[in-house]
């Protein structure tokens, strides 16, 4: 991926801190995984694009040294005027390998040992959205989702044999899933490795197939999966299932199950974090003599003493009545927020009333650029 920028590969700015930057991968991982795309040959190199792009910005040594420098050459074989990789073992850079794939026609090996296709493999990740309403994400719950995946066979035991016979190694390729061709290049001699056309790369060959996995080692399964979910999680959570995704190939351990949680606002409250708000009215008068209020929260009515000359906007504040914390210490607080409420319309009481309330004061309530003003009017009328 010559001059090709890892953080925009992955979508990101420079900079990303390595959360995001996993985020990113997996989202992205799942998305062009070839097991997913089989057959596809873009979605295949995109794969490889952003597994190299991982490779770099996951490692903090390399990622440093990108950042400072713009390269992704951390063999130095840049500074030895093309003499070549001898001896270098490229396996230990994971997704480097690909690319040298893509120049010799498959697997890279000079001195080390390519990655054999029938070695063990992880089998991919799944993703679920659960959503939950405002109650539930607050105080937890008890949920079970339907899932559909691919697991063992359990008559086969993954292996695609039918019960009683197993596969035997392939003979062209010996087991290994790849032919070996070495060819001659202005860099020195390598090693290119191509699919075992027998075998298909898999290195076994079954004569005998399971009747029921038709010989694929796996079956599609409808599990009902029972998750916990924990007090305070919110929006945008991803909450791991371990061993939950597809099964893995070749003896390859099962992929994990990444629950996407999503929640339905409340209509009371709002959320920002685990601090909870909402707006509460009180009228002018409460407000200018004080009042004691019920001040609705998550686990209920509260009493909370409001105290005179409180003035519209004033915020009032909770502590420890907002959300639990998710595996941590302690809940967030609630805050309240007094709107003081104007009447738009006063009968003659109120007004009266208000009239000689400002008279105490000793407000002025005459004339204004020669006009007869409200109070005036008012007056008249006692």
């Amino acid at each position: 991926m010559a001059n090709k920028d890892y953080y925009e590969v992955l979508g990101l700015q420079k900079g990303a801190s390595d959360d995001e930057i996993k985020k990113a991968f997996r989202k992205l991982a799942l998305k062009y995984h070839p097991d997913r795309n089989q057959g596809n040959k873009e979605a295949e190199e995109k794969f490889k694009e952003i597994n190299e792009a991982y490779q770099v910005l996951s490692d903090p040594q390399k990622k440093a040294q990108y950042d400072q420098f713009g390269t992704a050459d951390f063999s130095g074989a840049g500074a030895q005027g093309g003499a070549g990789f001898g001896g270098f073992d490229f396996s230990d850079l994971g997704g480097f390998g690909d690319i040298f794939d893509s120049f010799f026609g498959g697997g890279f090996s000079q001195g080390g040992s390519s990655r054999r296709r029938n070695a063990p493999r992880k089998g991919a990740d799944l993703e679920y959205t659960l959503n939950l309403t405002f109650e539930e994400a607050v105080f937890g719950t008890k949920k079970e989702i339907n899932l559909s995946r691919d697991e063992k066979c359990e008559h086969c035991n993954g292996t695609g044999a039918k019960s009683g016979s197993k596969p035997h190694t392939c003979d062209k390729c010996g087991g290994t899933g790849q032919i070996r061709v070495q060819k001659n290049t202005p860099l020195g001699s390598f090693v290119s490795t191509s699919t075992c056309p027998k075998c298909g790369g898999k290195g076994t060959i079954i004569t005998n197939p399971c009747p029921h996995c038709k010989g694929k080692g796996t079956v599609r399964k409808h599990r009902k999966i029972k998750l916990n979910i924990p007090a305070g999680v919110d929006t945008g959570n991803v909450i791991p299932m371990r061993g939950q995704g597809e099964a893995g190939s070749n003896g390859g351990p099962a992929g994990d199950l990444y629950v996407n949680v999503r929640v339905t606002p409340s209509s009371k409250f709002k959320r920002e974090g685990f601090d909870i708000y909402i707006d509460k009215h009180i009228s002018f008068g409460k407000a200018a003599i004080g009042t004691s209020l019920k001040v609705p929260t998550i686990d209920g009515e509260v009493k909370y003493e409001v105290p005179q000359g409180t003035q519209s906007g004033t915020v009032f504040r909770l502590r420890g009545k907002g959300v639990t914390r998710v595996n941590g210490h302690g809940r967030g607080d609630q805050y309240v927020n007094v709107i003081v409420d104007v009447p738009r319309s006063l009968n003659q009481k109120q007004k009266e009333a208000l009239y000689k309330f400002m008279e105490a004061s000793g407000e002025n309530i005459g004339t204004e650029n020669g006009k007869e003003s409200f109070f005036d009017k008012v007056k008249k009328k006692l």
